[in-house]
């Protein structure tokens, strides 16, 4: 058994930046975390460049070109490891990269967590749970980063066990007490989500047109990147507000941390969700956040306690709860310690004993197998 993370061979296996993402970062940030706590680690990316470059040009030939390479990677270095900790998603994700990094596994003997994440869990195994349950029967252990999660494998028998996202909180710790501004200041919205149809970002942009009826200088910040920035910037025109939207692009985790002490307000406005590492980073810099309550974010906070929670779809909602809190100062500050508090349960120091615990049940599912 192990006893502690020291020492440990784990073979890390999943998509790392960039481009940048909420899986992507926890795979890069669990790699760091791991290392410093004196685990040897190694990595099998899923999403390795293509090599020749000019091959992912090439629609089917380039998925050859990035399995084949993988493939061979994952034999060659799960030999090596003392336990695969495996970042698996729905989707052709789970079909082409996280199936075979199981099955490899279970053929070598070796065990293997599977790390199930992602708010299209539901709709994926209704549609293709014959195989991956599959695949998941050879897996030595499941762990999710939610509540929500959890219950979506019990429907289908299957127990998962609950270790949250991890937070370098040495990158994400609230402002100074002199960096507060007074809320006269031309607010700041952040959303720090890509631009893809189920972040609803056009909702955030509805929602800094009406914030900006009331306080016309107010800004909103849109840190990612993705297939709907030309319609999201044609919305920002039609609407009148061009000049205060700010694309910023795919960001590191330092200047998004940055951005966070920057801005007034977190807007999630998705429309399908688990455990949005958005939202926990903006609770533990501070920001007060009003949020969707779709997927797994009702379990992740509350309403009105660490968050204002509205209905998908909804910017006049949205902005209503930005109103709330520009009103109502002590509420405001209220939300904003809950929210640290929240925040505290993703922080390493609370994350590395749940995942040294998980290794160890994987490792004593395999012997029993």
């Amino acid at each position: 058994m192990f006893e502690s993370l020291k020492g440990i061979k784990v073979l890390l296996v999943g998509p790392i930046p960039p481009p940048a993402g909420g899986m992507a970062n926890q795979t890069r940030q669990l790699g760091v975390l791991l290392r410093q706590s004196g685990a040897e680690v190694s990595l099998v990316a899923v999403n390795r460049p293509y090599s020749p470059r000019f091959i992912g040009r090439i629609p089917i030939v380039r998925a050859f070109f990035r399995l084949i390479p993988y493939f061979f990677d994952l034999y060659k270095q799960i030999k090596k490891a003392d336990v695969v900790h495996l970042m698996a998603n729905s989707g052709w994700s789970w079909h082409l990269f996280a199936a075979p990094a199981v099955w490899t596994a279970h053929f070598l003997k070796k065990p293997i967590l599977v790390n199930y994440r992602g708010g299209h869990a539901e709709p994926f195994f209704a549609k293709s749970w014959r195989t991956v349950n599959a695949s998941l029967k050879r897996a030595s252990h499941i762990i999710v980063p939610s509540p929500y999660l959890k219950d979506v494998f019990a429907e289908y028998h299957k127990t998962a066990d609950v270790v949250p996202n991890v937070l370098d909180e040495s990158l994400f710790f609230p402002k100074e007490q002199d960096q507060i501004k007074s809320q006269a200041s031309p607010i700041r919205l952040l959303v720090t989500r890509n631009l893809e149809p189920i972040y609803d970002i056009p909702s955030a942009i509805h929602c800094l047109a009406s914030i900006m009826q009331v306080h016309p200088d107010s800004r909103l910040f849109i840190a990612g990147s993705g297939p709907d920035y030309d319609s999201l910037v044609k919305l920002t025109e039609t609407l009148g507000v061009a000049e205060n939207v700010d694309f910023l692009g795919r960001l590191d985790s330092n200047r998004i941390a940055e951005l966070y002490r920057e801005s007034d307000f977190l807007i999630n406005p998705s429309t399908v969700d688990n455990s949005p590492n958005s939202v926990i980073e903006a609770l533990a810099c501070g920001v007060p956040v009003i949020t969707t309550n779709v997927g797994g974010i009702p379990r992740l906070v509350t309403h009105q306690h660490d968050a204002i929670m509205v209905e998908a779809r909804q910017p006049e909602m949205l902005a209503n709860g930005v109103f709330q809190l520009l009103k109502d100062e002590d509420k405001r500050q209220l939300q904003v310690e809950n929210g640290l508090k929240t925040a505290q349960q993703f922080y390493w120091s609370n994350v590395s004993s749940k995942l040294l615990d998980a290794y160890n049940q994987a490792l004593q599912n395999l012997e029993k197998k």
